[in-house]
């Protein structure tokens, strides 16, 4: 068997455990209402939590910050690739969650992957969150520091942990809002032993940056957090409706962030007509307490409206809400079952979840209506009563 072969062997036992994924081509903008292939769908599977993904507002910003700023930003931000626009965002969004300085990503994923080695290397220790995202792991992994991942949650556990380690540096990393889960860890109780243990406290704000806080401010101004031990990261494309990422915290820690961020070094900077158009977006999230407020209700009305007995609707106040089936064929076959009757919401599998959780995972969007949960809400509860 030769390495073609080889592959060819795994991609077959991807579709035997039913874990082989496949692409869907939308051809209308980000919004519930999506065409797939000719087909209308009601979509509830993006991230684009306050519905400003397809905002005319910002399509316009964007038109706006092409002919100011072309198409692209020409080399690395730290040779030429840095303009005033960029700089501005930057102060914006570090203001706006309340830290000393923020660096402008292109990717959330860039952002974790980087982040974690410049903080710590070899002989170092980095305490996890198991369900922490797949970008946080990576970053772990290449950081070479030794990594502890605690089961979900379990604040005991990590504590024993960090009282077991000998490392000089320590570091903390968890999701805030965990964006297969939908729960929320305990930012409070983690920066406190971030204090006992002399560590450092880097959290991914990517699903609750817009969502969470006052005016969306995050996961952390919710919880009243601010210390120069915490590192936040946010991402650009979810809430925010455009592209990228940004981290945030304390001025000199940024500033070796910047200097030691391979992921940001040796990069092409991202356009700068996109942080032409994420200035508009953040001036949405901070006036968007309406967009809020419907985006709960609707969560409201989700929660309260679905009767499920076999079927677990795991506890979330977020946009995020999972519905547990477990078993990966049935997972998908309820998913299939749904895209038949015109509702777009994804099947998730291992290894994005643990082994026997596959799940849907439902996302609102303030962009839905209350029918369009409703018409969810009565395909659930009549799918898993006939199945």
């Amino acid at each position: 068997m030769n390495q073609l072969d080889r592959l060819r062997s795994q991609l077959a036992a991807l579709d035997d455990g039913h874990l082989r994924r496949h692409r869907r081509n939308n051809d209308l903008p980000c919004a519930p209402h999506a065409r797939v292939d000719g087909r209308d769908m009601l979509a509830f599977c993006s991230n684009d939590y306050l519905g400003l993904a397809g905002e005319p507002l910002l399509a316009d910003a964007l038109a706006d910050g092409a002919r100011r700023w072309g198409s692209g930003s020409g080399a690395s931000h730290l040779v030429s690739g840095h303009y005033t626009v960029q700089e501005a965002l930057e102060a914006r969004l570090a203001a706006f969650v309340g830290c000393a300085r923020a660096l402008y990503f292109s990717t959330g994923y860039m952002a974790n992957s980087g982040v974690i080695p410049a903080l710590v290397g070899r002989g170092d220790a980095v305490f996890a969150d198991r369900l922490n995202h797949a970008s946080l792991v990576d970053g772990m992994l290449l950081s070479r520091a030794d990594l502890h991942r605690y089961p979900h949650l379990d604040l005991n556990a990590l504590a024993h942990m960090l009282e077991s380690s000998s490392a000089q540096r320590k570091l903390i990393v968890s999701d805030t809002v965990f964006s297969m889960d939908g729960d929320i860890a305990p930012l409070a109780d983690l920066l406190q032993l971030a204090e006992r243990h002399d560590a450092w406290l880097m959290v991914d704000d990517a699903h609750g940056f817009g969502v969470l806080g006052p005016q969306g401010r995050g996961a952390a101004a919710e919880a009243g957090l601010a210390h120069w031990r915490l590192i936040q990261v946010g991402t650009l494309g979810k809430a925010a409706g455009v592209y990228g990422a940004f981290v945030a915290g304390e001025q000199d820690v940024i500033e070796w962030l910047m200097q030691k961020t391979r992921s940001y070094i040796f990069t092409t900077g991202s356009p700068p007509a996109l942080a032409h158009t994420l200035l508009a977006a953040i001036e949405q999230i901070e006036h968007g307490d309406s967009r809020r407020a419907h985006l709960q209700a609707l969560i409201s009305r989700l929660r309260e409206g679905l009767s499920l007995q076999r079927w677990q609707l795991l506890p979330s106040r977020t946009p995020i809400q999972p519905v547990q089936i477990g078993d990966n064929a049935e997972a998908l076959a309820v998913a299939q079952a749904l895209w038949a009757e015109g509702l777009w919401v994804p099947a998730i599998r291992p290894p994005t979840v643990p082994v026997g959780t596959a799940r849907l995972r439902i996302s609102l969007s303030a962009a839905h209506q209350m029918a369009d949960v409703d018409r969810l809400i009565k395909a659930l509860n009549r799918l898993e009563h006939i199945r």
